[in-house]
């Protein structure tokens, strides 16, 4: 009686592992699925690839000009915030070019090297725009990417996905569908160690 108790005790423990490995499994599957169409895309189709050096020529605030998330809207509500625009002296090829923070800044507003959430107060904007104004001109010289094949004639501050950064994103999906997979390998493993068992 106690050991048919134990192997049903056994057979549910390795029923709830099994499970436990193929969820792991299933949710490594589902967040590769998730990385690849949203990283990736983003990673293969930056064409700002090549680091080099950039020097500050000059970082200006436009407070008169204010730039907005929509031009054509003529909605007063619209966020509005003053424009930051710094030039930079490329060093790989010894151009005048203008500095975007990544590659979102030039998609969502090619006039202005910084842009901020629209949903920020329109005071710490300003304040933040102004210390990032300042830390250009104090730190003259600084690494950013630029375009080796030419297409793209500015340069970034930095990627929204770099190869670390998406190898680290690839790095979580693939401990959980490593220890999936262990777990399923282990209960396996145990099965057939129980019918040996048996069987001997």
């Amino acid at each position: 009686m106690l050991g048919k108790k134990l192997v049903t005790a056994q057979k549910r423990g390795e029923t709830r592992a099994l499970c436990l490995g193929l969820g792991m499994v299933a949710c490594s599957m589902m967040m590769y699925f998730f990385i690849g169409i949203t990283i990736v895309p983003s990673y293969t189709k930056s064409v700002w690839t090549a680091e080099t050096v950039c020097k500050v020529l000059k970082a200006t605030i436009k407070d008169k000009v204010h730039c907005s998330q929509n031009e054509d809207s003529e909605d007063e509500s619209v966020f509005h915030y003053p424009c930051l625009q710094v030039w930079v002296n490329l060093t790989a090829s010894g151009q005048e070019v203008m500095l975007y923070q990544t590659e979102d800044t030039l998609e969502r507003n090619p006039k202005c090297s910084y842009v901020p959430g629209n949903s920020e107060n329109p005071k710490e904007v300003k304040t933040r725009i102004e210390t990032i104004a300042s830390n250009f001109k104090r730190y003259q010289t600084f690494p950013c990417y630029y375009d080796p094949g030419g297409t793209q004639t500015n340069v970034i501050l930095s990627r929204l996905y770099p190869l670390k950064g998406l190898l680290f994103a690839f790095l979580w999906p693939t401990l959980l569908f490593t220890g999936g997979c262990l777990i399923i390998v282990l209960v396996k493993i145990s099965q057939y160690v129980s019918v040996l068992s048996a069987w001997q």
